[in-house]
């Protein structure tokens, strides 16, 4: 008999903020530490909240793509993900509310697979469907540019 997993689950976690720009968060077996840099009074040991936010998208479009090319068939190879991401800094600045704070993010995914062009359009197309959190930057007026690309390894 086939388990039936949930399609739609509870996370909970309970973070500790041991300082006013740390915060330890448990997440499974692990614990995530976001932090501000020094100069900004945190301890740099961890990513800022909005360097997680782009973090999460990069590690997003790596899963979800690998898991649309597997079921398409598709031979990414290895691949590299650039961000270019536009950020308004003027809402964590309290210098004003910003409905975008991401106006503009570009990823181009490199692949040194065999798979074609052609191919790697299609793996883009299903991972813009099924990331979630392309999803969010997208419904939240985020520009969300995403190309996949060969390159020659």
């Amino acid at each position: 008999m086939a388990i039936k997993m949930k399609t739609v689950v509870t996370y909970r976690t309970k973070a500790a903020c041991p300082t006013h720009a740390r915060t330890e968060i448990p997440l499974r077996d692990l614990t995530v530490v976001v932090d501000e840099p020094l100069e900004r009074g945190g301890t740099n040991l961890g990513a800022t909240p909005t360097e997680m936010a782009l973090a999460a998208l990069i590690a997003c479009t790596n899963v979800i793509g690998h898991k649309n090319a597997k079921r398409l068939g598709v031979d990414l190879g290895e691949i590299t993900i650039d961000a270019d991401c536009k950020f308004d800094r003027r809402g964590v600045l309290m210098e004003e509310e910003i409905d975008v704070p991401f106006p503009e993010i570009t990823l181009t995914v490199a692949c040194t697979g065999p798979a074609t062009a052609a191919q790697l359009v299609d793996v883009g197309a299903e991972t813009a469907k099924y990331c979630a959190i392309a999803k969010l930057f997208t419904a939240a007026g985020t520009a969300l540019t995403v190309n996949w690309v060969k390159v020659e390894s």
